[in-house]
């Protein structure tokens, strides 16, 4: 258990996040050099660093090590700092893997991993043939990663009771996000009013991946069970469910020069969020009609999302999903008031409680 000056000692999320960057690179670096003295392909390893070092929060491994804070912890011990390097690694495999679903162009501001290969390998192919050399190398990119995840878990150093303790909670995490990818894949293109399927399927995918599982992992890593663990729920299910209704707000009004991304893709897909089913819900007639004409068109250009985005606001949609954020947010700062929390671990929670309320990435 933490000393009374470690738990007030503020955590330092740059260096955090620095910390989990340095196990990615060396674990990296030592693939290379096994890949180079196999004659493996240099482009699997090249490719995952480009990925992996291309932006991104590091949201999960902060989470993790806040979780260990939070349950008792102190420092950060190697194992615990590769054990959150490991989540950081699967969610690179997640990403891969769902842009290539998705058929995204662009993440963090560069072309995905599938429609950078395609073009790298494009001399001496036809578009077609490069594009689908690009799809199944983003697989396999993606599954090395999933792989490599495992690799880092499993070479941490834990001791087995305490890997015992852990495993079935990565376990879950892992199968919960893939079952909300599943929802979130049959339903879009078919968005309904329903707000309850859309915040089933953000849970699944965003607020216990992103948010619960982590901050579980990191506190059974320090020895924390299920009553502790469940108090870090009451935070985590609130914060990831503002997590992702605000995602759902930039996928539609984000700066893509800030996120990285397109602001016409979802739009284009037809994703069923929340945004969305509340505009269903609220809309007349007529404009229901013209949001199930525009929603899910592949060929939907700036004026078509400007006249959905300005339905979105007529119909009270943007502005109720604001609130939503604010309320979510409200009550995982709420649920910081236990006093089993050591003042380190609120302060950073409390934080990225805030953050994510007004967040434009």
């Amino acid at each position: 258990m933490s000393t009374p000056e470690l738990a007030t000692t503020p955590l330092d999320l740059p260096v955090i996040r620095g910390r989990v960057d340095v196990v990615l690179s060396a674990f990296l670096e030592r693939k290379a050099r096994a890949a180079a003295a196999d004659s493996h392909p240099a482009v699997v390893t090249e490719f995952l660093r480009s990925f992996l070092f291309s932006g991104g929060k590091r949201l999960r491994p902060l989470l993790c090590v806040i979780g260990w804070h939070a349950a008792g912890g102190h420092g950060i011990p190697a194992p615990t700092l590769r054990v959150a390097a490991s989540l950081e690694m699967f969610h690179a495999f997640a990403l891969i893997h769902d842009d290539l679903m998705d058929d995204s162009a662009t993440r963090r501001g560069r072309p995905t991993v599938h429609r950078a290969f395609a073009d790298r390998h494009r001399t001496g192919r036809s578009g077609a043939a490069a594009d689908r050399l690009g799809s199944s190398a983003a697989v396999l990119i993606g599954d090395v990663a999933l792989v490599w995840s495992d690799e880092l878990l499993h070479t941490a150093g834990l001791r087995s009771g305490r890997l015992a303790q852990v495993l079935p909670l990565i376990d879950t995490m892992r199968t919960e996000v893939m079952y909300g990818q599943c929802l979130d894949l049959l339903a879009t293109g078919r968005p309904t009013a329903s707000t309850a399927r859309a915040l089933a399927i953000g849970r699944s995918k965003t607020a216990k991946y992103t948010v619960e599982r982590p901050l579980h992992i990191g506190a059974a890593l320090a020895g924390a069970g299920p009553a502790f663990r469940a108090l870090l729920s009451n935070y985590a299910l609130p914060l990831g469910d503002a997590f992702q209704l605000r995602d759902d707000l930039l996928g539609v009004y984000g700066d893509p020069a800030v996120t990285g991304k397109s602001c016409l893709d979802d739009l284009r897909d037809g994703k069923h969020t929340t945004l969305v089913a509340l505009a269903l819900q609220r809309a007349d007639r007529a404009q229901r009609r013209v949001l199930h004409t525009l929603l899910g068109n592949p060929d939907l250009d700036e004026q078509g999302a400007d006249r959905i985005r300005r339905l979105l606001a007529e119909t009270g949609a943007h502005a109720t999903v604001e609130q939503l954020i604010q309320s979510r947010c409200a009550q995982a700062e709420q649920a910081l008031a236990h006093d089993a929390f050591p003042p380190a671990a609120r302060s950073a929670l409390r934080g990225l409680a805030r953050e994510a309320a007004v967040r434009t990435a």
